[in-house]
């Protein structure tokens, strides 16, 4: 429970005045508390007399006075009474204005009101998945983004987190790209200590479209209509054409680790990643080379697990292929499946001895469970792969992969999926071309338009300052316009939308942050020091009470993205508080309060506001301004 939340301190009260009240309950009492709609009837409602008046056979109204009866809300509120039940038995609560400044004082530390979770986890958040000799691009956006914010939202409450990023850095595909390279190097055309990642994408594509495709397979995965089967059988070509028996060469050199082979291969992984982790550090993504593994960190692994698979029948052979089924979930002593039945079984071995994406996720999942010895693992991956990854979780639990030897429990594996992103055209974000548009360009574009912005508000900002600024705002704009949208749905990429410094946008949040902060230079300008740090919070004008109110949830909010995995919750909140302070503003006299009491409870209550703010965009992994 937080000790500054008045939701969690109310429905604690008055689940002990319904148990009070009806000991014949035996069940979890949700007492249902709930701000008030309508401000001038209270702060809060009980709504829980309709629901339990089912269960005791009695009239609303008739359980709501016994709740208030039995209700002890201390100095919290103003004392409940028959004339506080509104309608068939809403209980209406009105919170005390000394209350509010006892709450925020509780608040009002370095936690501001956020409870440490009672049960800290090791939490691995699989947070990106980058394929070597690749440019990252705008498919690669959402993923960082959410799962940095997930990740800082467990860290937050105090859980131990590893980011996990998921590299396609090995087999057939990469060593089509290692044979390449090699031959332009031995011909003279390539210097491979000075390539850049646009070279190595330029020679992925070029080695790519120089083997042939196999039609039957890629038809028969077309039909499953399984992306991760169609997108590894294309890779898989079964030709005889040379580049495909070099590249198939190549790969037999890098898995024995040839020197020069691997040697090629390691340039392309070092080049990739330079890049890669300076996108993510631009985007103040928390991603470094010590959090990616790579699939070639799990090849020696494969063979071994796949015959534990086969040797203790958790998997079997099925027209020459090794499958696992999970069709039929084992089920716990209160009859409750321990996943899905899901009708596709799991296939972690092709008829041909080769092994597929799902082989190497078991083999993540057995190695995040047993070595990392991870409570929850979360996938933020694009919605498409939700089958490949119920079948990846069963057959692990199946598998006793998903039991870690510390806890003796099963790991908690979630797939936080996300939708697209669009164009404005409401297709798939795209360039002219067709082709995907790159991260980097991505970022330049926002920074340059909001370096625009910028320009056309202050004439006089210096170029460095400009610059400082327009890239924080840009990246703001992007992470925020993704972040405040439901992650299960498809959003619609405008970068006029999210760099405008009104509505529901990072501008605006970093422009209230900012507006904040300014209030504290004036009140320095003033001769106003920091005398109000320590003064008592004076809640009696409506939006002192209204702004305490926006501020006080904080922890619920924060609680509800680690719940959820969804971390539009928070922005919401953010949002809602700063539009909240932007009223206060306009209607309380800060600096210029009518009495020095009343501006100092005025000043921390300002200064309680932007810390929570600063905190909560921390969160969501977005760095503020102190002035715009």
């Amino acid at each position: 429970m937080s000790s500054s939340d008045p939701i969690s301190i109310l429905s604690d009260r008055f689940r002990a005045a319904i148990r009070a009240a009806f000991p014949q309950l035996t069940a979890e009492i949700d007492p249902l508390i709930a701000p008030s709609k309508q401000a001038q009837f209270g702060d809060f409602q009980c709504n829980a007399a309709m629901s339990l008046a089912k269960q005791l056979a009695s009239k609303p109204r008739d359980v709501a006075q016994a709740i208030v009866k039995h209700a002890d809300l201390g100095d919290l509120a103003e004392k409940l009474s028959d004339a506080s039940i509104a309608g068939p038995g809403f209980i209406n609560i009105k919170l005390r204005g000394d209350s509010l400044g006892s709450l925020l004082a509780s608040m009002d530390g370095p936690s501001l009101g956020v409870e440490p979770a009672r049960e800290p986890m090791t939490v691995v958040v699989d947070l990106m998945g980058v394929n070597l000799a690749k440019q990252m691009h705008v498919g690669h956006l959402r993923s960082p983004f959410i799962g940095d914010a997930v990740a800082r939202t467990f860290e937050r409450l105090g859980h131990t987190v590893l980011r996990q990023n998921h590299l396609g850095d090995w087999g057939l595909n990469i060593a089509m790209t290692v044979a390449r390279l090699i031959e332009m190097r031995d011909a003279g055309t390539l210097n491979l200590d000075s390539i850049t990642l646009d070279q190595l994408d330029a020679a992925y594509k070029a080695a790519e479209s120089s083997t042939r495709r196999d039609v039957d397979g890629l038809a028969a995965a077309r039909k499953s209509g399984h992306p991760k089967a169609i997108a590894e059988l294309e890779a898989q070509v079964d030709g005889a054409t040379d580049a495909f028996n070099r590249a198939r060469q190549t790969l037999v050199k890098l898995q024995a680790h040839d020197p020069d082979t691997f040697g090629v291969w390691q340039r392309i992984r070092e080049v990739t990643m330079s890049v890669c982790l300076a996108v993510c550090e631009r985007l103040r993504v928390n991603v470094t080379d010590e959090h990616s593994a790579g699939e070639s960190s799990y090849a020696e692994e494969l063979a071994p697990m796949v015959a534990d698979l086969e040797k203790r029948a958790v998997a079997e052979v099925d027209q020459g292929a090794l499958i696992v089924r999970v069709d039929q979930p084992p089920r716990d002593a209160a009859g409750n499946p321990a996943w899905e039945p899901i009708k596709e079984p799991c296939l972690v071995r092709k008829t041909d001895g080769g092994f597929l994406y799902a082989t190497t996720d078991v083999c993540a999942i057995r190695r995040r469970v047993q070595k990392l010895l991870a409570d929850r693992i979360i996938y933020c991956i694009d919605a498409r792969q939700n089958l490949h990854l119920r079948q990846v979780f069963a057959a692990s639990v199946r598998a006793g992969y998903a039991t870690n030897p510390r806890t003796g429990r099963t790991a908690v594996m979630e797939h936080a999926a996300f939708g697209a992103v669009l164009g404005e055209d409401g297709r798939p974000f795209k360039t002219r071309s067709g082709d995907s548009v790159s991260l980097q360009a991505l970022i330049d574009e926002a920074v340059d338009r909001a370096a625009a912005a910028v320009r056309a508000r202050n004439t006089t900002i210096s170029d460095s300052e400009l610059r400082a600024t327009a890239e924080t705002i840009g990246v703001a704009a992007m992470k925020y316009a993704d972040l405040c949208n439901d992650r299960s749905r498809d959003y619609m990429f405008s970068f006029d939308r999210m760099l405008a410094f009104e509505g529901n946008t990072g501008p605006y949040l970093l422009y209230a942050y900012a507006r904040i902060r300014r209030i504290f230079e004036k009140a320095r300008e003033r001769g106003v020091e920091g005398s109000w740090s320590s003064a008592a919070f004076r809640i009696a004008a409506p939006s002192e009470k209204t702004l305490a109110l926006a501020l006080l949830p904080y922890n619920a909010a924060v609680a509800r993205v680690a719940e959820t995995l969804q971390p539009h919750h928070l922005c919401q909140y953010l949002y809602d508080l700063a539009g909240t302070f932007s009223t206060f503003y306009d209607q309380c006299p800060v600096v210029d309060a009518p009495d020095a009491a009343t501006r100092d409870s005025r000043l921390r209550l300002c200064d309680l506001t932007g810390r929570v703010l600063r905190d909560g965009l921390s969160v969501l992994g977005i760095p503020t301004l102190e002035r715009m």
